[in-house]
């Protein structure tokens, strides 16, 4: 079986971890977290990564910034990314979509949809 790589983008520990929790009930999973888009960036390069989960709201790169990177850059622009962000609005979910990502998930969230949307990509 495959194992999938996962890249967590949050400024917020407290929900890097929460997400890695609940990543890990899947199973063959590897998280890798960076606390910045910028972080991110340094990231993708070296590892393998089969998904991006990234917050919208992070200093030096922000996840808008970081999810245009990767639709912009032809090594990963079919990268499949999920923003979930505390940034609610309809306006929000529609900027999130309309630069590329593949689902935006609202903070606070339901574990079990982040798992569902996981599977989904993965």
């Amino acid at each position: 079986m495959k194992l999938f790589t996962i890249l967590i983008v949050d400024d917020s520990t407290a929900m890097r971890s929460l997400l890695v929790s609940t990543l890990e009930t899947l199973g063959d999973i590897r998280v890798v977290q960076a606390a910045n888009g910028f972080d991110a960036l340094r990231v993708l390069p070296r590892e393998q990564v089969d998904l991006i989960l990234t917050d919208i709201n992070m200093p030096d790169i922000n996840g808008l910034e970081l999810l245009s990177f990767v639709r912009n850059n032809q090594v990963y622009k079919e990268l499949p990314v999920i923003v979930i962000s505390t940034e609610g609005s309809h306006k929000d979910i529609e900027k999130g979509l309309s630069l590329g990502a593949n689902e935006y998930l609202v903070k606070p969230f339901q574990p079990e949809k982040l798992l569902e949307l996981v599977k989904r990509f993965l």
